[in-house]
């Protein structure tokens, strides 16, 4: 059997089988590594990564006969592990996201005020929330990141790192009210009532 056969079976399926052929993982590779990069991209930078997301993978393969097969869906699993390995590199995150502060806006190009204008506004709006995320502390970050950038909803997020829902909510809660506090004005974050 071949990956692409395997396209329409559900992740714990997969997962299963991949025991036996491991070429199966594949599958679980194709179908979710988008979703873990771009937020480890988030989290990490770019270069990063694409680093992360490879020891996420080979993690998740190395461990895919713990993988709880009344799980449809690997990716809340998937997430857990890079948020465990983001865990890792706390420092790393905070000197990248002080490094961003550092660097400013790149340079505008002249006769298009307009578009600069809402470029300068943009980015120091992005500044103001980098460094609002920053001042998280790490467990609301986390949750907070996998909610409002992520969309995942409170159960995906209380599967992917080993909590409790309402440890969820009152996590993503008190997130929500340091960083609405910290941009004053500019309230970015987005309530919503359809993660639950």
């Amino acid at each position: 059997m071949t990956p692409e056969d395997n396209d329409s079976d559900d992740d714990a399926s997969v997962m299963a089988r991949s025991r036996d052929e491991p070429s199966l993982f594949a599958v679980i590779f194709d179908r979710h590594s988008r979703h873990i990069h771009r937020y480890l991209a988030r989290r990490l930078g770019p270069a990063a990564a694409d680093d992360v997301l490879a020891d996420t993978f080979l993690i998740a393969f190395d461990k895919r006969a713990k993988f709880d097969p009344a799980r449809s869906d690997a990716r809340p699993w998937l997430y857990g592990i890079a948020t465990n390995l983001i865990s890792r590199q706390r420092r790393t995150e905070v000197r990248e996201l002080k490094l961003r502060l550092a660097v400013g806006p790149p340079a505008a190009e002249e006769g298009h005020a307009d578009r600069v204008a809402d470029q300068v506004s943009a980015q120091a709006l992005g500044k103001r929330l980098d460094r609002a995320v920053a001042a998280l502390r790490p467990r609301e970050r986390d949750v907070l990141l996998l909610v409002a950038a992520e969309g995942l909803g409170y159960q995906e997020v209380a599967e992917a790192l080993g909590i409790p829902v309402g440890t969820v909510k009152s996590r993503l809660n008190r997130a929500r009210g340091r960083v609405r506090a910290e941009l004053g004005a500019f309230d970015l974050v987005k309530e919503t009532s359809d993660h639950g």
